[in-house]
């Protein structure tokens, strides 16, 4: 309706312009040229009015439209041009004044959260293929002691092996370990990880960097943490009746004369103080089981030989749950071991395997060996339940089980051992099998 308006003023300046025109004709054709002047000097001044009109109009647009263009909202929009004929142009002005602002404050959350992870980030953006600083959390500036610079090739002045690196690999994604000198202190181990993304016509490269030490550190703690409650609510479920049946034999101890069910309440009590004691010593004896492993005493021992005393031991659990074994394991070679202490890990390993086996009703063992890069590998599989997903980050926390009667240091004992022999065990899971491995070097 405004620019209705506006067209119509400009059409009737140029119908009054029009007018003047053929006005002024006619008084030159009756020679009346003064006459004729002064038509002319108000169509004139038509003329400059609607230009100046005209112009000022298109400039503002020019103006209005390269500030959005530009991304600059810091000009104040004339407050009667809000309600006239650039009405339109003000409600797309603001509107597009509104989306920047939400998305500087989402950058600035963005920002802010990335500055509170304590994993180093780094975000490139790819522009006429060159690399240039996205984003740079704080950590990555700390740790690395570098200021948030904006273009890659200046990023290599301070993190040339960081930079050299990503680049021989060709911005690829990438999950490994690196080595980086920052200033003048010893080389740092870090754990690196690069991802790659595009949206619409942007390209982004995602680079992560964790301290080795640190990864380690907050594992330990993980660990411990999850050690000390397991060790807490061990010590609670006993320490708990003990001191209740403890204060109930003081009560009854202190009464003047006992009666034939206080002696019963007083045996009862004691019977479940020792029961409760018993309890206890076993924890605490598996927990010096852990602590107080003994150094491996190596000897040169065949596998065959080695595989066979344990079989002979599990045969009849075996054979009593029903369980095929398929062994796969025929060796010629020998490997410098304890054989007593692998004894005692193999059959840890072949023991929960029978209890995964329980509720299958084809139940399957498996057994194999193999040589990889001048290491021995060793795996016990099953197609039992499996590890849930809630618990496998738990499987070699001392005294954690899923066994009523499970102690929960097999696992932890077995992989004592292992890395005492200075090798590791893991343990792999997919859809119909489980396996545990052991690695030797």
């Amino acid at each position: 309706m405004k620019n209705l308006k506006f067209y119509n003023a400009l059409f009737l300046r140029i119908l009054c312009i029009m007018v003047l025109f053929f006005f002024c004709v006619f008084l030159i054709y009756k020679g009346l040229y003064y006459n004729a002047i002064l038509a002319g000097f108000f169509a004139v001044i038509l003329i400059s009015e609607m230009y100046v009109a005209i112009k000022n109009r298109l400039l503002f647009y020019d103006k209005t439209l390269l500030s959005i263009l530009q991304n600059d909202f810091s000009t104040n929009f004339p407050q009667d041009y809000k309600k006239e004929n650039f009405k339109t142009l003000y409600l797309l002005y603001n509107t597009l004044k509104f989306k920047e602002q939400e998305q500087t404050s989402k950058e600035l959350i963005y920002q802010s959260i990335l500055d509170n992870i304590d994993t180093a980030t780094l975000i490139l953006e790819k522009e006429n293929d060159e690399w240039h600083i996205f984003l740079m959390n704080d950590c990555f500036s700390n740790l690395f002691k570098v200021p948030k610079v904006s273009h890659w090739k200046y990023l290599k002045n301070y993190l040339p092996s960081l930079c050299t690196e990503i680049e021989k690999l060709g911005f690829a994604e990438l999950k490994s370990a690196i080595s980086i000198k920052i200033e003048e202190q010893d080389l740092q181990t870090f754990v690196l990880q690069t991802s790659h993304t595009k949206t619409y016509d942007k390209e982004y490269f995602i680079i992560l960097l964790d301290s080795i030490q640190r990864v380690i550190e907050k594992k330990e703690k993980e660990a411990w943490i999850n050690l000390m409650k397991i060790i807490s609510h061990e010590l609670m479920n006993s320490l708990t009746p003990i001191r209740a049946l403890s204060q109930n034999l003081l009560h009854i101890v202190d009464q003047e004369q006992l009666e034939e069910e206080d002696f019963e309440d007083i045996k009862s009590s004691i019977s479940t103080i020792i029961n409760r004691s018993d309890h206890l010593q076993v924890f605490v004896e598996n927990y010096r089981k852990l602590a107080m492993l003994p150094t491996p005493t190596k000897v040169m021992t065949p596998i065959n030989a080695l595989f066979e005393d344990c079989m002979r031991i599990m045969s009849p659990i075996l054979k009593a749950e029903n369980i095929e074994l398929i062994n796969e394991i025929n060796s010629s070679r020998s490997i410098l071991i304890d054989k007593n202490q692998m004894e005692q890990v193999i059959i840890n390993l072949i023991t929960n395997s029978v209890y995964a086996l329980k509720e299958k009703s084809e139940k399957k063992m498996f057994l194999s060996s193999y040589t990889e890069n001048n290491r021995f590998f060793i795996t016990i599989s099953d197609n039992g339940k499996g590890i849930d997903d809630e618990i496998r980050d738990k499987v070699f926390l001392p005294f954690f089980t899923t066994r009523k009667d499970g102690a929960g240091i097999g696992l932890t004992l077995s992989k004592n051992i292992i890395e005492a022999h200075g090798g590791y065990l893991s343990y792999q899971t997919d859809e119909d099998r489980t396996s545990f491995v052991i690695c030797l070097i």
